[in-house]
């Protein structure tokens, strides 16, 4: 069974608009979510292979909070910053995990969550958490068909 879950970084904080945009860092509401959501998926039992993430400052965040949730380390991809959907799910399914949490930006992650729920999701939020399962090991398969489950889950 593959499950990718997809977390878009929590709410960051725009108060200093000289700061670059890779090293904004979360708000104080984004610091209070990302570990509500993290422990949300982690009473579910869910324990991932591996989570990726972009290496700017809130999404490196919240994949901490979704890490110490989950007894996972992170590992840092740089190629996650500004991706489209098709490279997150390459990212996904390159991990060689069978269960991966990816946390990453928008758009990519609305177009990617949109797609694999029949466009029913039609935006994530800062710090949502849409998870995707399919009943193959297989991610050539899962990359080809659409899932046979999924959730979607926000802070608010």
């Amino acid at each position: 069974m593959i499950r990718l879950v997809l977390v878009r970084h929590a709410k960051s904080d725009w108060g200093d608009r000289l700061l670059d945009d890779h090293d904004r860092p979360l708000n104080p509401r984004g610091e209070r979510d990302a570990p509500r959501m993290a422990q949300l998926l982690a009473d579910t039992g869910f324990r991932p292979d591996a989570i990726l993430s972009s290496t700017a400052v809130r999404a490196r965040t919240t994949a901490a909070a979704f890490g110490e949730a989950l007894g996972v380390a992170v590992d840092l991809d740089p190629d996650l910053y500004g991706a489209p959907a098709s490279a997150l799910l390459a990212a996904a399914a390159g991990s060689g995990a069978t269960a991966v949490v990816v946390v990453a930006h928008d758009p990519g992650m609305s177009v990617l969550a949109g797609r694999l729920s029949g466009d029913e999701i039609a935006h994530m939020p800062t710090c949502a958490v849409a998870t995707f399962t399919w009943d193959s090991d297989d991610w050539d398969v899962a990359t080809a068909l659409d899932p046979d489950d999924w959730t979607f889950d926000t802070p608010r």
